[in-house]
């Protein structure tokens, strides 16, 4: 079984991604991380160095690749499911799980992350909790496609997987 997280950029795709495939015994893949060691630039330098129109054509060429991992966990970036058709290719080749949360809470994690974001680059905080309640709410249209909704705030690792194994059990007595 494929499984691919989506949701806003830091809700805790690549956490909840490890603990997932450690828990269903399967290897774990993000995608950015994909995207890094296979272009060999850091997506920030990326973004300044070339463009956001690029680096999605790319990331969603990388995505496809992932059709070649049969039973993994990955986690991917913030805006994949909005580019290039990425959210219907996912749903026709694994799971779809979006870890939704609050804008609160995104930005509160997003303040305290040591990880650079392109697209939040010299932003102050009023500023932030803008663009992510108005960028979010553009992205919902792609995000709440996914097969699965569970609330990111209060992830609990057991319960995603036993979801998740429900769901796969419920696809595998449709036939998909």
């Amino acid at each position: 079984m494929r499984v691919f997280l989506i949701g806003y950029m830091g809700s805790g795709k690549s956490t909840a991604g490890r603990k997932l495939a450690a828990a269903l015994d399967v290897p774990f893949y993000d995608l950015d991380e994909l995207f890094e060691e296979h272009y060999k630039i850091a997506i920030h330098t990326f973004f300044e160095r070339y463009d956001e129109n690029l680096f999605r054509k790319l990331e969603s060429q990388l995505l496809k690749d992932c059709i070649h991992f049969e039973n993994a966990v990955i986690s991917t970036g913030g805006g994949t499911p909005c580019f290039y058709d990425n959210m219907a290719w996912m749903n026709e080749n694994g799971l779809t799980v979006y870890l939704q949360m609050q804008t609160g809470s995104i930005v509160n994690r997003l303040l305290a992350s040591k990880k650079k974001r392109p697209l939040l680059t010299g932003k102050s905080q009023h500023q932030l909790h803008s663009f992510v309640r108005e960028h979010l709410l553009r992205r919902n249209i792609f995000y709440s496609q996914a097969k699965l909704v569970v609330p990111g705030e209060s992830l609990q690792t057991a319960e995603l997987v036993a979801i998740i194994r429900a769901k796969a059990l419920e696809e595998t007595r449709k036939g998909k």
